[in-house]
């Protein structure tokens, strides 16, 4: 008696099982089933004259087999074939060729087919456990959940969904001035879904611009609506940001509906993402148009495309520079990443001054500066000798991230240049 209630534990376990993870009841019969049929097939070599009956609402089973009455001497699959004298103790009726139906009691089959049967559960129910948390996610990807924080560890977080599975944040898509305590609640989007070996990782992001997207989403009600769509998204995470929105309707300003009044909408945005700053602009398919209102706040005074090579020459008043440039360069690496065009930077040079033309680009200079030291002045925005003598010493140093040697000797070198060429006085 002990063994068959051990055996209809069995089924117990796999209830609680269900009621903890949802698995249907078709799901969970084929799985008991399967489970069965694996173990008698060890045993026997094969299970195909065996029925087996699960019934997971009242928590029981049956397992039937049927074998063909054959004469005594004729015995040679006890599995397959009962003797005559052996099924007339069932019924004395039953005759050579016809079939018997008789129930095996599991437990019979002694304790190592029943620790077998509970492995072989086990490993079913873990696979399918896989199966189901892979099939949940995959669906979700993209999209933004909240999560308990369980665990902190130097390279990622570990985070608990309702249902107990668990979520990976990796460092990498953590926003740099992130922090969390144990317990917390945060909130990320579903980046992607590993499943090497049938070992599904759910991949959550914060930096992801995806999860910028669904905030957008959830707090701008155009958006969600499809009255204003999201064309383009540039994100140095936990730095700056900047979306680029179009309205399919005339009546709504989309800027206006995604800053909202007083920038009631996009605070709450900012702060779920540490203070980042974001800037929102109209998306245009006019590439110059687009490439100006990218470099906001810096107003632009003309553009040269080269569009077979995606590169943009933006040239400036001197006053704009900096702005377009931005601190640490940020505002023309965003504009960059959000037209997905090279944008160099020139300062418009008065055709009027007399000492115009006498300018020197900094190319020139290659064999008195290092050419390392040329390109990271170039590249914030800065391509001639003039340019540089007329920035701040600080800007150099700041923006190009350069030593204060290294850009003092840049400016003795150019200004030595100028100063050779002006003309001997005479005596």
């Amino acid at each position: 008696m002990a063994k068959k209630e051990e055996t209809i534990s069995l089924v117990d376990t796999f209830s609680e099982f269900k009621e903890l993870k949802n698995i249907d009841r078709t799901t969970m019969v084929s799985v008991l089933e399967e489970s069965f049929r694996s173990v008698i097939a060890k045993m026997f070599g094969s299970d195909e004259n065996y029925d087996v009956i699960v019934n997971p609402d009242k928590g029981d089973f049956e397992i039937w087999r049927n074998r063909e009455v054959v004469a005594d001497e004729d015995l040679t699959n006890p599995n397959m074939q009962i003797p005559l004298s052996e099924a007339q103790k069932i019924d004395a009726s039953y005759e050579v060729g016809e079939e018997v139906t008789d129930e095996v009691i599991f437990a019979k089959f002694g304790r190592r087919a029943i620790l077998n049967l509970r492995q072989t559960l086990a490993s079913k129910i873990l696979e399918l456990e896989k199966d189901s948390l892979y099939n949940k996610y995959i669906d979700k990807v993209g999209s933004i959940i909240n999560a308990e924080v369980y665990q902190i560890w130097k390279k990622e977080m570990l985070l608990l969904d309702d249902e107990g599975n668990e979520l990976l944040l990796p460092k990498t898509e953590q926003i740099p001035t992130d922090f969390y305590r144990k317990g917390e609640t945060a909130r990320a989007v579903v980046a992607r879904v590993d499943n090497k070996n049938n070992n599904p990782k759910i991949i959550l992001s914060r930096t992801s611009p995806v999860f910028l997207q669904r905030l957008f989403e959830m707090e701008v009600p155009e958006i969600n609506d499809g009255l204003i769509t999201i064309k383009r998204i540039a994100r140095i995470p936990g730095e700056r940001a900047k979306i680029a929105v179009e309205s399919y309707d005339d009546r709504v300003d989309p800027v206006g509906a995604c800053v909202g009044v007083k920038g009631s909408r996009i605070h709450g945005i900012v702060r779920e993402l540490r203070n980042e700053n974001i800037d929102v602009i109209n998306y245009t398919a006019n590439t110059s148009l687009f490439i100006q209102r990218a470099l906001s706040p810096a107003r632009v005074s003309s553009i040269r495309l080269n569009e077979e090579e995606k590169k943009a020459e933006v040239f400036l008043k001197p006053e704009e520079v900096s702005l377009a440039i931005g601190k640490g360069g940020l505002n023309i690496k965003l504009a960059s990443m959000l037209t997905e065009y090279t944008i160099d930077v020139f300062r418009e040079l008065d055709a009027n001054a007399p000492e115009a033309d006498e300018d020197i680009y900094l190319d020139e200079f290659k064999d008195e500066i290092d050419e390392w030291v040329i390109d990271a002045i170039k590249a914030i925005g800065f391509d001639t000798a003039k340019s540089v003598l007329n920035a701040p010493r600080e800007m150099l140093i700041e923006k190009a991230d350069l030593e204060e040697g290294t850009v003092d000797e840049v400016i003795e070198v150019l200004k030595r240049e100028f100063d050779e060429e002006k003309p001997m006085p005479q005596e």
